[in-house]
């Protein structure tokens, strides 16, 4: 399988030489447009039809990606930062190195060629806050990427983001995405992925959206919570489910009293608890029906 790289930091370089208003399109054209198609997939349009209307620009701000508005006098040492060599050299092996696993298990997806990225993150967004200063998108196959706040622990860590995102990237060619996902599907996803994560690169890089929930002490209330959502449908409906209460409310959405990701803690544990009992490998689980995985992990949710 091949997979490109954008580098970006010549762009944020570049965005930063150029007059503000000449910024964005630069953002748009030179930044995202490669992404086009997972864009259109999301129904992104990269400029508004109309001033200030909804186009890429605004949904990546919103999203937690650094965005022209945003620069400051530290994106020029950002952009520097994200140009590191050994960076790009750890990120692309890490997305090979995960598409590699699933070929020498016998998995070989219909998409045959892959686009990452790495991109600035906004620090002062509360969704970038919350995630640890990095997160990623992987969900459409064929594209993948990762923002952060460039730091020492995250420049670190980011790699790690990646193999979920990648598994993120081979699952959706099997189990087609769907608006009306439910709860059970995302976070049976979001586990699979994790576990994915962990298994290549050890349990000191599973990311903040599982290590910052102490499952043990709030399992029985998060499970119960969980378990009686399974088949809520929708990203507005189950989001809180997710990312829980705080996450939600930063983005508009009503809480549902859970703490931040329970949603993707719970799906990391049933997973866990899944390939333990099955003795499934990872690569195989990944491009299982949701369905079947739910139905093999019943007793997860009475397992104290």
């Amino acid at each position: 399988m091949k997979v490109n790289v954008l580098r970006s930091e010549n762009i944020y370089r570049k965005m930063l030489n150029a007059a503000a208003e000449k910024r964005d399109d630069i953002f748009r054209y030179e930044l995202m447009q490669p992404f086009q198609h997972k864009w259109d997939c999301y129904r992104i349009p990269l400029k508004a039809s109309h001033k200030g209307g909804y186009d890429i620009v605004m949904a990546c701000r919103m999203m937690g990606l650094l965005t022209p508005a945003k620069f400051s006098e530290d994106t020029a040492a950002q952009a520097d930062m994200l140009g590191d060599e050994s960076l790009w050299e750890r990120c692309t092996e890490s997305v090979k190195r995960s598409l590699d696993r699933f070929e020498k298990d016998g998995i070989v997806p219909p998409v045959q060629e892959y686009l990452f990225t790495l991109l600035l993150a906004d620090g002062d967004n509360g969704y970038t806050i919350m995630n640890g200063n990095y997160c990623g998108d992987g969900g459409i196959p064929g594209y993948i990427m990762a923002w952060l706040v460039p730091g020492e622990k995250t420049l670190s860590r980011v790699h790690a983001a990646l193999a979920h995102e990648t598994n993120h990237n081979i699952r959706f060619q099997y189990q087609l995405w769907h608006d009306d996902i439910t709860l059970g599907e995302m976070i049976v996803s979001e586990g699979l992925a994790e576990c994915f994560a962990v298994e290549l690169y050890g349990e000191e890089f599973a990311g903040p959206w599982v290590t910052n929930v102490d499952f043990e002490k709030y399992s029985t209330e998060i499970k119960s919570k969980i378990h009686q959502a399974l088949d809520v449908q929708g990203l507005e409906q189950l989001n809180a489910y997710l990312y829980g209460d705080e996450l939600a409310q930063l983005q508009g959405y009503l809480p549902v009293g859970l703490p931040y990701c329970a949603g993707y803690a719970c799906g990391y544990h049933l997973i866990r608890h899944f390939l333990k009992k099955t003795d499934i490998s990872i690569t195989a689980a990944t491009i299982l029906p949701a369905r079947d995985i739910l139905k093999a992990t019943e007793d997860f949710w009475n397992d104290k």
